[in-house]
């Protein structure tokens, strides 16, 4: 009896196969499956919070002022108040926080790593967790782990 309820029980069964890349999120394989995402509302951001984002950016805009060259210091300010005011935004992109990082890479890579501190700061990673936590993931792929971390 045993036997006959197996055969009856892998007579037309389902055969599910899925390959899953490295950057998925939130995956699910098989049938019947229901998922749910919550995103933003989580995280509230303060007006503490947004002054120690305005700090950041002066120090960063103090350094770039005390070592970039004369030809290229414009040019690393316009990138520092692109990502301040993409930062500001109410959805940040995280394709701007990129283009400038790469951009102080190629143009003035003794101030990169000034820029990235700014970028993997816990703080700028709260700012960006509000906006959603999708957004928040990406900083953390994009940039590193310190970007986790939360006050």
């Amino acid at each position: 009896m045993a036997d006959e309820e197996a055969r009856k029980l892998s007579v037309g069964g389902d055969y599910i196969q899925a390959t899953i890349g490295d950057n998925a999120r939130q995956v699910a394989v098989g049938k019947d499956i229901v998922q749910q995402q919550h995103v933003g509302g989580s995280v509230e951001v303060t007006e503490t919070d947004l002054e120690q984002v305005r700090q950041l950016f002066a120090e960063l805009k103090q350094q770039i002022e005390q070592a970039a060259p004369p030809e290229k210091k414009s040019a690393a300010m316009e990138r520092v108040t692109e990502l301040e005011n993409e930062l500001a935004s109410k959805k940040p992109a995280l394709t701007t926080f990129e283009y400038v990082r790469n951009w102080f890479g190629k143009n003035l890579p003794s101030l990169l790593g000034a820029v990235t501190s700014v970028l993997v700061n816990p703080i700028v990673g709260k700012v960006v967790e509000a906006a959603g936590e999708i957004a928040a993931g990406e900083l953390k792929c994009r940039f590193g782990q310190q970007a986790d971390s939360k006050e």
